[in-house]
């Protein structure tokens, strides 16, 4: 008798045969029937789950955010000062999606396409993205839960420098995977931006 697999690792395997065709030919080789044929699901199934390739790479992409916590959660980044741990966190947080540059511009292309389907998906990876950046800010583990009691909520200076700070890295992203930016590039740039927009809003 097969072994019957649970919701999450069908997903788990439709996303990993997503993220293996944009390895292989980027964002235009992602085509939902070989993402079926490849995860061995039925092309229905597929179409139940995510409706389109954005919206498969746009999960994809939160799934990476969710394996950058746990990372985080087990190695917080270092730094004696905010500006130093925020440079560290933009850093380690680049260079764990970019590891994969076929897969990193077909994520990015999805996460930037305004697919009305892929909304949610953006909204929570920004959130979750949002308490990385704030835990990084204060130099605690790498989640932060907003609604946990044990910590302290952002405060309204956390959540503007957070947002102004993911804006700039998403478009330093854009840049990188259009080739205007090295990944060098991208870490010199989000250091100026912690240092500037930091100074900006008077956070330390």
């Amino acid at each position: 008798m097969a072994e019957t697999r649970s919701t999450d690792d069908r997903t788990d395997d439709i996303l990993d045969a997503a993220l293996e065709l944009a390895a292989s030919g980027g964002f235009d080789h992602v085509r939902q029937r070989e993402v079926a044929a490849r995860a061995n699901v039925a092309l229905g199934t597929l179409y139940k789950r995510f409706r389109s390739k954005e919206d498969l790479l746009a999960a994809a992409m939160a799934r990476e955010a969710e394996r950058l916590e746990r990372k985080l959660t087990e190695s917080p980044v270092d730094g004696a000062t905010t500006h130093a741990r925020l440079s560290s966190f933009f850093a380690v947080t680049t260079k764990h999606l970019c590891k994969r540059p076929r897969v990193a511009h077909a994520m990015i292309r999805a996460m930037s396409s305004g697919v009305p389907e892929i909304a949610a998906k953006v909204v929570a990876y920004q959130t979750r993205m949002t308490g990385l950046t704030i835990a990084a800010m204060r130099g605690g583990p790498g989640k932060l839960e907003f609604v946990d009691a044990a910590q302290a909520p952002p405060t309204e200076l956390e959540l503007t420098y957070a947002f102004m700070l993911l804006q700039m890295w998403f478009a330093c992203l854009v840049g990188w995977s259009a080739g205007l930016f090295s990944q060098a590039s991208v870490d010199e740039q989000m250091a100026r931006a912690i240092a500037v927009i930091g100074k900006g809003l008077g956070a330390g």
